[in-house]
């Protein structure tokens, strides 16, 4: 497919204005009625759209087919991941060819390899009958008895808590309807605690539930009525207390539960202070605290469980200005600390409440290590994930005491993939600012470097997010195609510390949109690729970056994948009603007051489309998002066409019965990555390889 194709004539939005008046000023929003999905020609014109999206890349299915053959022929789909430890038995995750979702299993761990492994969550049966399926939490009773887990039936991201007996097999004959992420049991098993949404999806409340009661017997342990603040429930490492953590995007509050008393009433580590932001571990009869309190890049201290309060709290890793501590894990023995310097994460441990502690040496220069699953409290090993551009996710035992490393598994990359064939770099552009930015490249050895090869930069930079340069079988159909990707880290992200962050939010966000076209221009002038060859991509907040850029630069790129994107800003933070929104106003600013107004406008997507020539663009919602409404990329497509005086498509699909993360089975999630690289690839001129 190129894009000076005639092309069939794609749907046309209904023109019907509404004026919002804010601050004095007048905007006319022509598509805001795409709003109401009980509005029948709302899903008659998102039929169209998906009908218009199939008919144009019709001709790239040849080349979508081979692209899905190439990613399911590398995966191997019959596996299961490493085992984890956890008191007398072995958990794992095991898939099966031409089944969708995993197994969750486990097996005695005394009883070796060859024993038989207990099924005790087989996803695939909870799917039956339904279009979309996910498992949110799965969490195994102290005795190892009961599995309390979670379920999504239509992306909606409003689950069901069911509770199985693994002695029996079976459900007990009870559930709890409307619940959120996160659970924890109590050390006797006896209770389990959860979260529950407000009207709009902010988990706001934890209770508990006992075993064997029906839902209506269920208690409130606390509810959090400040509308900026989510609710997460979690057991230590240690089993000795509940943690109910709330988090607005810059303050922190900690309560603690006794876990052999779920009857306890919480009690507050450190009362809430604007801008404070801490995390709570436990030791014996102290708490390890992660805190930013007078430390931008945050420290660890240390207080005692009877009197955690901030004027008892002592240091133990000081503040550092070029190393961000991330978190900490506790063992009986060992401590943890998960950090980043240098643009990478890296891993850290010594002995607890240890001032040295030993950095974890990693094999590339350009890597991931992320924690692991680690259940056990009695040990001296630690489970950590690594990856890297080109080294597949595996799972690494480290052990704490003799440095020795083991590579518990490996995934495996079927169809004959050579790493050495294959080069990653880091890269810095210059932002207008002088503002150094790192990019993560990856490509094959014999890639051209004269800007002729064909490249896709990717960005998100927002929420402190680091977008890690891990491993993707499905980019290796770009790789092989001679097609460079690259990672833009930009600012708004968590690359480089929290000023990395801060320096991307509020009114400085538009250095996330001018750091990516730096990047881009950075590829260019280096001889990576060429602006013509260029495809760039994002989704959700990162769908709003690619809107700002194709705004501000519609010459940067060729192409646009946009993944259910972030783009009607002004109207969606001005509509409180909506989820997410209030809690947002310290991520993005509350245009309710008129400055950070002022500075929204200046950069929301669907507020800044001018006439241009816009690259080619592929748009996608989901009809039950709960996180970006299904109408910002319909409306945003509606206006891009409108002004655009560019031949390329600009096309939209929406999952009809999907949410935030599209759909849901692995190879329905193959089936839609396909696409969109099809649609790239057709886009960059490398349509038949």
């Amino acid at each position: 497919m190129t894009s000076t194709q005639p092309s069939p004539t794609p749907p046309v939005a209904a023109r019907r204005p509404v004026v919002h008046e804010v601050h004095g000023d007048r905007r006319f929003d022509e598509y805001a009625w795409l709003r109401d999905r009980n509005d029948p020609a709302v899903i008659a014109h998102l039929d169209a759209e998906n009908a218009y999206t199939d008919t144009v890349t019709a001709p790239l299915a040849g080349l979508r087919q081979r692209i899905y053959d190439e990613i399911a022929g590398r995966v191997q789909q019959s596996d299961e991941t490493a085992p984890i430890p956890h008191g007398p038995w072995l958990y794992n995750a095991r898939t099966v060819e031409g089944l969708a979702y995993p197994i969750l299993c486990r097996r005695p761990r005394s009883a070796g390899e060859g024993a038989d492994v207990q099924v005790i969550l087989d996803q695939n049966v909870l799917a039956e009958g339904h279009e979309y399926m996910r498992v949110g939490d799965v969490a195994v009773s102290p005795d190892q008895r009961l599995l309390a887990y979670t379920v999504d039936s239509d992306g909606s991201e409003q689950f069901t808590l069911r509770i199985r007996d693994l002695d029996g097999g079976a459900d007990l004959d009870e559930q709890v309807d409307r619940v959120y992420y996160s659970l924890a049991w109590s050390a006797d098993g006896s209770t389990v605690f959860y979260t529950r949404p407000d009207a709009a999806m902010r988990p706001y409340q934890v209770w508990r539930h006992r075993v064997g009661s029906a839902q209506d017997a269920d208690t409130l342990v606390l509810q959090e009525d400040d509308e900026r603040f989510f609710a997460e429930v979690s057991r230590t490492r240690s089993g000795g207390l509940i943690l109910i953590s709330l988090g607005s995007q810059v303050t922190s509050e900690v309560w603690t539960l006794d876990a052999a008393d779920p009857q306890a009433r919480p009690r507050v580590v450190s009362a809430r202070r604007q801008g404070h932001e801490y995390q709570v571990d436990h030791h014996g009869d102290t708490l390890y605290i992660v805190s930013n309190d007078d430390a931008i890049n945050f420290k660890l201290v240390a207080a005692p469980v009877a009197a955690p309060q901030r004027d008892n709290w002592r240091d133990v890793i000081p503040h550092r200005d070029d190393v961000k501590l991330d978190g900490v894990d506790l063992f009986a023995r060992h401590m943890v600390l998960y950090e980043r310097a240098g643009g990478m994460r890296r891993i850290s441990h010594g002995a607890v409440g240890a001032a040295d502690t030993t950095v974890i040496p990693q094999p590339e220069e350009v890597y991931v290590a992320a924690p692991g699953s680690n259940r056990e409290w009695d040990t001296d090993t630690l489970r950590f994930e690594y990856s890297s551009l080109i080294t597949p996710r595996s799972a690494i035992d480290w052990d704490m005491r003799s440095h020795a490393r083991t590579v518990v598994k490996e995934d495996p990359v079927l169809g004959g993939y050579d790493r050495s064939r294959y080069a990653t770099e880091r890269q810095w552009a210059t932002a207008a600012d002088g503002t150094r930015v790192p990019i993560s490249l990856v490509y094959r050895r014999d890639t051209p470097r004269d800007g002729s090869a064909p490249a896709l930069l990717y960005g998100y930079g927002s929420y402190e997010v680091s977008t890690e340069p891990s491993f993707s079988v499905p980019r290796l159909s770009l790789l092989d195609r001679g097609v460079v990707y690259a990672i833009a880290h930009v600012r708004g992200g968590g690359e480089m510390g929290r000023r990395w962050y801060e320096d991307g939010k509020l009114l400085h966000k538009r250095n996330t949109f001018t750091d990516f076209i730096a990047c881009a221009d950075h590829l260019v002038s280096n001889g990576y690729t060429s602006h013509a060859r260029l495809g760039i991509r994002g989704g959700s907040a990162g769908g709003l970056l690619i809107g700002a850029v194709v705004n501000l630069r519609p010459d940067v790129a060729r192409c646009a994948l946009a993944h259910v994107p972030f783009v009607d800003v002004i109207n969606t933070m001005l509509d409180s009603t909506l989820p997410l929104t209030v809690i947002e106003y310290e991520e993005w600013g509350d245009p309710n007051q008129e400055p950070a107004y002022r500075y929204m406008l200046s950069y929301s997507p669907y507020d800044n489309v001018d006439i241009a020539e816009h690259p080619a663009v592929l748009a996608t919602g989901g009809l039950n998002d709960p996180r970006v409404g299904f109408w910002e990329p319909a409306k945003w497509v509606a206006r891009l066409r409108e002004r655009t005086r560019s031949r390329r498509p600009i096309l939209l699909q929406t999952e009809m019965g999907a949410g935030h993360g599209g759909p849901s089975g692995r190879y329905h999630s193959w089936r839609k990555e396909a696409f969109e690289l099809a649609f790239l690839l057709g886009e960059l001129g490398i349509d038949q390889a």
